[in-house]
């Protein structure tokens, strides 16, 4: 190396000339290196991966699509363009944290669906005791003195409630419905929205709009029931009150008036777990008890409306007196397990006999 101000030769890793003392250059770079850069996709790719836990998710995906085009062309560069563990980071990462997450929100959803649902149920039970003050200590049921339980009311828009329910001029005979007995609630105005029959956890099920169930202008308090699909617009079951066991406010304080559908009947949102009876088993393990739970609530329980008007969330269905199971009719065998209901025929065995259903579709 010569010093630029003397020109003597020095060697070529000495820092200052021998001869005069002035500092030199370092050599120049050979004009063949390459020197890389970290690539700014990968970089933004990252960034966004690390938002995602912030953004609820929404910058997951443009992290994935950032890192993989970042990686192509991270690749095809040649050695120009590095980043390569920034871009893997992007793509693996919030793949990662969703694993965590999404768990974790549909835990919290779940649960919010549940505090909803128990919460209508403690509006119906509210409006009930108001209507049980009106109508001699009964609950609410649809039709007439002696109505058949049945699948669907004759008119749910009839002018009246003889046309409505089928009834002889007498009021004797004709037919009732589980939808229709709720629906004297919203019928005589007892302050419940329609969205309040709705669980949110009920796939299927959605609240009544009567004009869009061709009642046209006509106020809810001037029709009989949920429209022509009732079961759809409302979510829960009820005491069987087609019988000689309906509830009064009378009855024991523990007997189950209302709770999440019956899970052993058919809904918009089940087929029915007839199927499983067999496997049902109050005294086995928690998988062994939890198919005979409802549906709408991944058959970790139901939110059950009691006649102390006290609100429930039961982790098993035989939650009524003496360990009765709400959901089965007392067939003489094991209480917490009974008999499978059947639509428009199974009735409560006894005044103690807690027996909810919902109507058949």
């Amino acid at each position: 190396m010569y010093c630029p101000k003397c020109r003597t030769e020095n060697p070529d890793d000495v820092q200052t000339c021998r001869s005069c003392g002035v500092q030199l250059s370092p050599p120049p770079v050979p004009s063949g290196g390459i020197v890389p850069k970290t690539s700014r996709l990968a970089i933004a790719a990252l960034v966004l991966a690390v938002l995602t836990p912030f953004t609820c998710g929404l910058s997951a995906i443009p992290a994935v699509v950032l890192g993989i085009v970042s990686l192509v062309l991270v690749e095809k560069s040649g050695g120009r363009l590095t980043g390569t563990p920034f871009a893997i980071l992007a793509i693996v990462g919030p793949v990662f944290l969703a694993g965590i997450a999404i768990p974790a929100v549909l835990h919290e959803r779940e649960h919010a669906f549940r505090m909803v649902c128990g919460t209508n149920l403690s509006g119906i039970g509210k409006a009930m005791l108001v209507y049980s003050n009106d109508y001699d200590d009964e609950l609410p049921r649809s039709g007439g003195r002696n109505s058949k339980w049945t699948a669907k009311i004759p008119a749910w828009d009839a002018p009246n409630r003889f046309q409505a329910y089928g009834l002889a001029a007498d009021g004797s005979g004709g037919q009732g419905t589980i939808t229709s007995s709720f629906y004297l609630l919203v019928k005589y105005s007892y302050s419940l929205p329609l969205g309040a029959y709705i669980c949110k956890g009920d796939a299927g099920a959605t609240p009544f709009k009567p004009a869009r169930e061709g009642a046209g202008d006509r106020l809810p308090n001037d029709l009989w029931d949920f429209g022509p699909e009732p079961t759809k617009h409302c979510s829960y079951a009820y005491h069987q009150p087609f019988s000689d066991f309906s509830l009064t406010t009378g009855n024991e304080p523990g007997m189950a008036v209302a709770a999440d559908r019956n899970p052993w009947m058919a809904s918009p949102a089940s087929e029915g777990k007839m199927g499983l009876f067999a496997q049902f088993i109050p005294g086995g393990n928690r998988e062994a008890v939890k198919i005979g739970n409802a549906v709408q609530h991944q058959e970790d329980g139901q939110n059950v409306l009691f006649l102390d008007s006290h609100i429930g969330f039961e982790k098993a269905p035989f939650c009524g007196v003496n360990d009765d199971n709400i959901y089965t009719w007392w067939d003489g065998t094991d209480i917490r397990k009974g008999g499978l209901p059947v639509a428009g025929i199974s009735e409560p065995k006894d005044k103690l006999d807690s027996f909810l259903v919902h109507d058949a579709l």
